[in-house]
């Protein structure tokens, strides 16, 4: 098959990244033609389809031309129509797959797909495409007041950034592709949703249950290959550190229990804040803020730890990070919320708790014994191991067939 992967980033900036890049070489291997379209970026993987690439368009480095530029290009980028028409009529492919396409994209290229009658099928990454606010998290809690056909609450709210103008921008781009234009719903001919939560989540706000197939995130080969280490007097948190992750939460349970260490693994604008949290609950001595790591570091990390905890307070959909600790043998202790359950049954594959129960979080952490652990990981890795990325790769080339032309 001919494909054109769509993203706006293209390097590991997150888990759409990852995905996206895993995906485009596994397709590659099994002798799928792969087109790449997305924005020029410094960071991005070297490719020769960058020169199809939109400009780049930094919100948070935006000159004054830039800020002028934002509105339009927000709404209907015509550059990215002209560039993409350019990509399909040089390429000639059998069909389009988009992930995230908001903002520095936008969903004006649907217009050369309908012209074409190309095929599309759409990735959900996130909730954008039912919320201005793509985390559905305002004020430190879920919240789905915004959400379809609610759009314009976001401005009232001030849902995204806490800024009255973004959220008047978002509000306004959702009601103008989705009620105006209805540019996804006339044009994706299927959503690809990573967990059985995000397509109830999404039915619900008024997405055709028809439209939306559920497919897993899948675990790669490297890391199911790697030699399990016994677990060290520390529990872990990695990933981005962000208020709707929840790792304050996190710091109060282990402050109300004894001795226990933790490691926290990653960078983001919570920082400051998680490294303020931890000294006014004098946990200096037993917290490990340890920055970024990738690769064999991260990997290290996790397998010497005693267990993997994910304490969100958002609606996780498929994170990487569970399945990632769960395939190199790592008990999961997360929050009760989004798709996780899915993947962490309490007692059965992992344990789980209250979202933002500090006291439930504590008193897991209390009774931890290095038996259960054990049996939890393997549990979980055995789980894990049905989500091979062979396996994803035929059920998503199936549902690419189902609709290419």
């Amino acid at each position: 098959m001919r494909i054109i992967e769509v993203n706006k980033f293209y390097y590991r900036r997150g888990g759409a990244e990852s995905y996206l890049l895993d995906i485009q070489k596994k397709l590659v291997d099994e002798g799928n033609e792969v087109a790449i379209f997305s924005m020029s970026h410094p960071k991005n993987e070297p490719t020769v389809w960058s020169k199809y690439f939109v400009s780049r368009l930094s919100f948070n480095e935006a000159s004054w031309w830039d800020r002028l530029r934002y509105p339009a290009r927000l709404i209907y980028s015509f550059e990215a129509k002209r560039k993409f028409e350019k990509l399909v009529k040089d390429f000639k492919p059998d069909m389009v797959h988009l992930h995230n396409i908001y903002h520095q994209i936008s969903p004006s290229i649907l217009s050369v797909t309908k012209k074409y009658h190309l095929p599309v099928v759409m990735h959900l990454h996130d909730y954008k495409l039912i919320s201005p606010d793509y985390k559905m998290f305002h004020n430190g809690k879920v919240c789905t007041a915004c959400a379809a056909p609610n759009y314009f609450k976001c401005i009232f709210k001030r849902g995204t950034d806490q800024s009255f103008s973004r959220s008047f921008g978002a509000a306004l781009e959702m009601f103008i592709h989705h009620k105006l234009l209805k540019l996804y719903e006339t044009n994706v001919s299927c959503y690809i949703a990573p967990s059985q939560f995000m397509k109830d989540i999404c039915v619900q706000h008024g997405i055709a249950e028809n439209k939306i197939k559920v497919l897993y995130n899948f675990v790669f080969p490297s890391h199911l290959s790697q030699t399990k280490a016994s677990g060290e007097a520390y529990i872990l948190y990695f990933g981005r550190l962000s208020v709707e992750k929840g790792v304050d939460v996190l710091l109060k349970a282990l402050s109300l229990v004894n001795n226990l260490k933790l490691k926290i693994v990653g960078t983001g604008p919570d920082l400051e804040r998680l490294e303020k949290i931890s000294k006014d609950l004098r946990l200096n001595e037993r917290v490990e803020f340890c920055g970024r790591q990738d690769g064999s570091a991260l990997i290290s990390t996790i397998q010497n730890s005693q267990a993997v905890i994910i304490p969100s307070l958002w609606y996780e959909n498929m994170p990487f990070t569970a399945l990632e600790a769960m395939a190199l043998g790592k008990a999961v202790i997360c929050s009760r919320i989004g798709g996780l359950p899915e993947l962490i049954q309490n007692h059965k594959t992992g344990l789980t708790f209250e979202a933002g129960n500090s006291e439930e979080l504590a008193t897991i952490l209390r009774s931890l014994e290095s038996s259960e652990l054990e049996q939890l990981g393997q549990a979980g890795s055995e789980f894990v191991n049905q989500l091979s990325l062979d396996s994803h790769y035929k059920k998503l080339l199936e549902i690419f067939k189902s609709y290419a032309v």
